[in-house]
């Protein structure tokens, strides 16, 4: 028995060492080389250094002077990261017609001078419910809003969404998105008093 035992338990060993070890080590120390905002989430900080954001992981936002996020579908609270997956409701299931006609009611009831038709990625959930960027079509329909919302002129603010807008992944993948986080936190920046 013992001449079964003593390779098995080297091997256990050595395996532990390599994968459980070596590799885990080594794999970090290539991510933190050569991609370390990735490797540590993509995450944005503010002037401070505390984290407020991921690239990579949508938020929400409800007020008027902030460009809004696809809707989540993720539970029990919107833009639950540890949640992440779509609401998997067909095009005929009534509850997503339900669900379309209520935020449709619920934009143009926020928007009401906003009579442009509703871009289908503000009243429908992402596939991972935590899609962080929008669509050419939905930054434009909120562009009016949040001008008036924060006594700007459109221009400066249909310059913000052109100046944010990410083109097709590697100019083939996708369509040209603009992440809203990234947009909120210039739009932030714009309304600081210039530093002396």
């Amino acid at each position: 028995m013992t001449t079964y035992f003593k390779p098995a338990a080297t091997l256990l060993l050595l395996m532990t060492l390599i994968t459980g070890g070596l590799y885990p080590a080594l794999v970090t120390l290539i991510a933190q080389t050569v991609f370390p905002a990735q490797a540590n989430g993509s995450l944005i900080h503010d002037k401070l250094g505390q984290a407020i954001g991921s690239v990579l992981i949508g938020q929400g936002f409800s007020e008027p002077q902030y460009f809004w996020s696809r809707p989540s579908a993720t539970a029990p609270y919107p833009y639950n990261a540890a949640a992440s997956g779509g609401s998997n409701l067909g095009p005929t299931n009534p509850a997503l017609r339900d669900a379309v006609t209520q935020r449709i009611q619920a934009l143009q009831q926020l928007d009401s001078g906003n009579h442009a038709p509703v871009p289908v990625d503000l009243i429908t959930a992402s596939a991972s419910g935590l899609d962080p960027h929008i669509s050419i079509a939905a930054a434009n329909y909120q562009i009016k809003r949040v001008a008036k919302a924060r006594k700007l002129p459109e221009s400066v603010v249909r310059n913000l969404v052109e100046s944010h807008t990410q083109p097709r992944q590697w100019r083939v993948f996708g369509e040209p998105r603009v992440n809203v986080l990234g947009l909120n936190l210039a739009l932030d920046a714009a309304a600081q008093p210039a530093q002396p």
